[in-house]
């Protein structure tokens, strides 16, 4: 397969499959599995190929794909991948897979119709981190709310159809602002260099007024954007939508939507607000800085007092991102690498999460912490990975969530050592929820017939559970694994939201050039 190709065939593989699992007829159930869990692997390999070809030390995008689409209106199809994309990738290509084989009996009604919603959401995820043109960009962010909506609302719980409308709503509110600020951009270009284009890279050249205040135009894009992107995250306040999914959404949903969806409003973040409207984010970063840490401790305090294991694994979901979103906007290099890994970090402890309360409803059919106790009696294994799992979530040395944050509260520590304080209390009221919550569920005494003689993790679930722990230690150990292929990317987006800034703003801390400011305020 040739190089160039590769980025193509990873984003629209799972399509491929998706459409081999409508239309072959008369398969066994288990068969339709099985041949979703073929091309979800295959996918995963070809991603592998990527990481083992991509060079670490170049910052720009690599395995470019490109191909005329709407020459007259700039629209291409055009797509690649940096430091900054790749590891969201890789992480996208291998949960698909291993939340298929953990929900291989979850789903018994209408199982051909969900393999290809879960392959399709796939594509649609995978398009949005490589898309290269805002347009195509805006298709695919579109396009995945369809199969999640369905997932959400077809195989969901008893209120399933309120929490499918409502994800729906909030998410295409927020992007048909986006769409509106899209359009004003690339206007702005052409006015500007005499072309139309939706090309990101040629976007990122426009200088986009500042005005007067803070509603000049720049602040109102950056703006416009944010909101989508906030949503998704989802930043305080625009949370409400996240618990109501969660619970409603079948362990397959849950674990997508934890490991994946909710990354592409921290990605969309790092790609577009930063670089496009460096002012505004300069701006904005003691407003975002306050939001990310009201998550972060509202998240914790909520999900400690939850009676339900899945609503309080999805409060901790407000509570992790608020971390990444104070990693990005510190705007330093410890600080976004941390928000950065701090993203992977969360896709794969909390989807783990989710995946093991699947496990443990599968047996006792309820998720209410008290209805469990002492189930380390008679699920053991289950019961150690669940605890390894909780270490990560609570960034205990040695596992993945430590790393992360411990970058992101150095980079905003450079920043606002107050804010970095208050977060870090997001860090022990983690540990208390967390640990709380598997004291309540696995040990103490056994005094429900229920929770007695249950069975032990099958071979199918253990695979699973390995599969996720593996990189769970392996980034705890060995982090420059990561940081060693974002460090080029991050340094360039920080170069160049620098570049553009006339905010007084430098990632070394230092004050802009005076030749570049005045250049500025004329261009202005």
């Amino acid at each position: 397969m040739p190089m160039e190709n590769l980025t193509t065939w990873i984003t629209f593989l799972p399509l491929l499959g998706a459409a081999v699992v409508v239309l072959i007829p008369g398969r066994s159930e288990n068969a339709l599995r099985l041949t979703a869990l073929a091309f979800a692997t295959a996918t995963f390999v070809l991603s592998a190929r990527l990481w083992a070809g991509f060079d670490g030390g170049d910052g720009g995008f690599q395995f470019l794909d490109e191909a005329r689409w709407i020459p007259q209106y700039g629209i291409a199809y055009s797509v690649g991948v940096d430091g900054i994309s790749l590891f969201l990738v890789i992480l996208t290509t291998f949960m698909v897979p291993v939340t298929l084989l953990a929900a291989w009996r979850d789903i018994t009604m209408h199982v051909r119709a969900f393999l290809a919603a879960m392959l399709a959401l796939e594509t649609g995820m995978l398009g949005a981190f490589v898309s290269l043109n805002v347009f195509l960009f805006y298709i695919f962010w579109e396009a995945m709310l369809v199969p999640m909506y369905l997932i959400i609302g077809v195989w969901g719980g008893p209120r399933r159809i309120y929490a499918a409308v409502k994800f729906f709503l909030y998410t295409l509110i927020g992007s048909l602002l986006m769409l509106l600020a899209i359009i004003y951009l690339y206007i702005l270009h052409h006015e500007q260099f005499g072309a139309w284009t939706f090309d990101l890279l040629r976007l990122y050249e426009v200088q986009v007024p500042l005005g007067e205040g803070w509603l000049g135009p720049q602040t109102l894009l950056f703006l416009a954007f944010g909101l989508a992107f906030a949503v998704k995250v989802p930043v305080w306040p625009f949370h409400t939508w996240l618990p109501d999914a969660h619970v409603e959404a079948p362990t397959a949903g849950s674990v997508i939507l934890a490991a994946i969806l909710l990354k592409m409003g921290t990605y969309g973040f790092l790609r577009f607000s930063l670089p496009l409207f460096p002012d505004a984010t300069v701006q904005l970063v003691p407003w975002v800085f306050c939001l990310a840490i009201i998550g972060i401790i509202y998240g914790a305090l909520v999900a400690m007092v939850q009676a339900d294991v899945k609503k309080l694994v999805a409060y901790s979901s407000v509570s992790h991102l608020g971390f990444v979103m104070l990693g990005m906007f510190a705007l330093n290099l410890q600080g976004v690498q941390g928000g950065l890994l701090q993203m992977v970090n969360h896709g794969l402890s909390t989807g783990a999460l989710f995946i093991l309360v699947g496990m443990i409803y599968e047996r006792r059919h309820t998720r209410m912490i008290a209805d469990f106790g002492g189930l380390s009696k008679s699920l053991p294994i289950l019961a150690a990975f669940f605890l390894v799992v909780t270490f990560s979530s609570i960034g205990l040395p040695g596992l993945n969530g430590f790393i992360g944050e411990f970058l992101v509260l150095l980079g905003v520590f450079k920043v606002s050592p107050w804010s970095a304080a208050l977060a870090a209390t997001g860090v022990i009221l983690a540990a208390v929820y967390m640990l709380w919550m598997v004291q309540r569920v696995f040990f103490g005494p056994c005094d429900r017939e229920e929770n007695k003689g249950l069975q032990d993790l099958s071979l199918r679930e253990l695979a699973v559970l390995i599969a996720v722990v593996l990189p769970i230690v392996w980034i705890g150990v060995h982090p420059g694994t990561f940081t060693s292929k974002t460090g080029p990317a991050v340094a360039q987006l920080l170069q160049r939201v620098e570049s553009k800034s006339a905010g007084g703003w430098r990632a070394d801390g230092g004050q802009p050039d005076e030749a570049r400011l005045s250049s500025r305020e004329a261009a202005r």
